[in-house]
């Protein structure tokens, strides 16, 4: 009686997410590098303009707040990469850790400019005439038209047809989205 052939194992070697400390995305990537010797770490950022109290400020925070990716072994690195400062731990349901495909680390690479460390710049200058998306509140969803742009450009004015007749109706302009803004073609994969 000959023995079954046993089943091959599934590869330790691939892509993780990786869960950080609270807004400590870029510091647990640097020590994923430095400390723990990964050689692959992608932590993709987006630096936009907000308003606030002090006028308009530019922030910088991770694309995924809380996560990055990193290429590893599991067998071998775990318990490096767990230890790591600034890392909560691997992200696994049980004793399961899902694999992020090389497809989509390469698509979204591809997103971000090698030489900005991975920052991706988002612009948010909207005009009057421009086609924006409501992304938030009882309007969620709905396309329409920036007719104007209202106190210190943090609001927008935009078109509603209205019981028949066009209205115009102020909305913030954190809450609108135009076509092809990255934030839209993230959600969508």
């Amino acid at each position: 009686m000959s023995e079954a052939p046993e089943a091959p194992e599934a590869p330790e070697e691939g892509w993780f997410c990786v869960r950080s400390k609270p807004k400590s995305e870029h510091i647990a990537a640097r020590n994923l590098q430095q400390f723990a010797h990964l050689d692959e770490v992608f932590c993709p950022r987006i630096r936009f303009e907000k308003a606030t109290l002090r006028g308009r400020v530019w922030y910088i925070e991770a694309l995924f707040p809380g996560y990055l990716f990193a290429r590893f072994d599991l067998a071998s690195d775990l318990r490096t990469v767990n230890g790591a400062l600034g890392v909560s731990g691997v992200l696994h349901f049980a004793d399961f850790y899902p694999q992020i495909s090389d497809t989509y680390i390469r698509e979204l690479r591809q997103e971000f400019p090698e030489e900005s460390n991975a920052i991706r710049v988002i612009e948010q200058a909207l005009a009057p005439g421009d086609e924006i998306t409501i992304t938030e509140g009882a309007m969620k969803g709905l396309k329409t038209i920036v007719t104007r742009l209202v106190g210190g450009g943090d609001r927008v004015a935009v078109l509603l047809d209205w019981l028949g007749q066009e209205r115009e109706a102020e909305v913030s302009m954190q809450a609108v989205m135009r076509p092809g803004d990255i934030r839209q073609e993230i959600r969508q994969r």
